[in-house]
Formats: C-alpha cells, sequence, structure tokens
C-alpha cells in the first residue's frame, strides 16, 4: 500500500493502515529528532505526540504530495515547540531559583546585620579593659604579644581577658559557632 493510500485510509479511520504508517516511520523519525535534541527518550515522547495528534485530526489530514516530507516536517516542527516551551521553562525556573536565591542572600544579610548589633551589644557590655584587648586584637590586628606590649600588661593578662571575651559573646550567642565568622566581619 503507498502512503498516500494510508492516509485516506486513516482518514476513514483504518487503524490497521495507521499501524502500518507508524511501523513504517516510527523509528526513522526518533532517529531524526535525536539528533536535535541529543535524548532518545524525549526524541520518542515527540514522535508519539506527532502520531497522537496525526490520529486525533486525521479527518482533516490533506496530504497530496509526501506523506515522509510531511511527516519529517511535522516532526521538526514538534520539536521546535518542544524545545521553546523548554526553553521557556527552564528560563521561568532560572528566574524562580535566581529570585529565592536573592531573598536568601537578603535574609542572610539581614540575619548578619543582626548579629553583628547584638555582638556588638556584647562587646559593650564587656570590662574596659577587656574591650579594648578585644579591638587592639581584632580591629588593628595585633599579635597577644603587641598587645601586651603596648598596655605594658603580661601576654598571660591579655590571653585571660580574650579567653574573657570569647566566653561572655559565646554565651551570648548560645555557643553558636558561627559567631567567629561575625566576630571578623563585625571587626
Amino acid at each position: 500500500m503507498q502512503d498516500l493510500d494510508l492516509i485516506n485510509a486513516i482518514k476513514h479511520n483504518d487503524e490497521n493502515a495507521f499501524e502500518v504508517l507508524f511501523q513504517k516511520y516510527y523509528a526513522d523519525l526518533v532517529n531524526y529528532i535525536t539528533v536535535f535534541t541529543q535524548h532518545r527518550s524525549t526524541s520518542e515522547d515527540i514522535v508519539q505526540q506527532l502520531f497522537v495528534g496525526l490520529w486525533v485530526k486525521r479527518g482533516e489530514l490533506n496530504i497530496t504530495k509526501s506523506v515522509k516530507g510531511y511527516l519529517y516536517t511535522v516532526a521538526h516542527r514538534a520539536y521546535v515547540d518542544y524545545y521553546r516551551s523548554t526553553k521557556r521553562r527552564n528560563a521561568l525556573l532560572d528566574d524562580l531559583k535566581e529570585q529565592a536565591l536573592r531573598d536568601n542572600i537578603k535574609e542572610d544579610k539581614e540575619i548578619e546585620k543582626k548579629r553583628i548589633r547584638k555582638l556588638k551589644q556584647i562587646v559593650d557590655t564587656l570590662p574596659p579593659k577587656c574591650q579594648e584587648i578585644l579591638k587592639l586584637n581584632k580591629l588593628e590586628g595585633l599579635k597577644y604579644q603587641e598587645i601586651a606590649n603596648r598596655l605594658n600588661i603580661s601576654v598571660k593578662t591579655v590571653e585571660s581577658q580574650m579567653r574573657i571575651a570569647y566566653q561572655k559573646i559565646r554565651e551570648g550567642f548560645d555557643n553558636d559557632s558561627s559567631v567567629f565568622i561575625i566576630i571578623s566581619k563585625a571587626f
């Protein structure tokens, strides 16, 4: 049976003619679309939808020349439609991911600002000498020995004051280990 005869039979609800046409072109159309999609299962879905559409609209078929050319053209259009919808869907997903990331960053920055404010409040409650030693270490980057020399105190006193400062800060943050990251950002 010729392709145009198959189409005429399909127009008259001949399922066997449809099956013959399907078997004749399905594998080649899948291979053709796979060149574009690079995914066999996606290509199979596209070609299957092509044949479903062909059967659904069988009464409207008006193919007078090459059935093969018609099927390849419809397959290519189906791929283009698939590509465009996938591209739009991916763009939408990318936009949603980007917005979620921005929201998360904004939340993180606000949380960080609150933590820095809390840290500064805790530091303000430290004894004056303890505050001074902490600021010399964190703001000016002085080592314990340099702080001891500048303030005319022992290194052991500096260590002790830093231990007190860190202990108070840890307690203020309920032993949250990320507090030391905040200390580096706050000072």
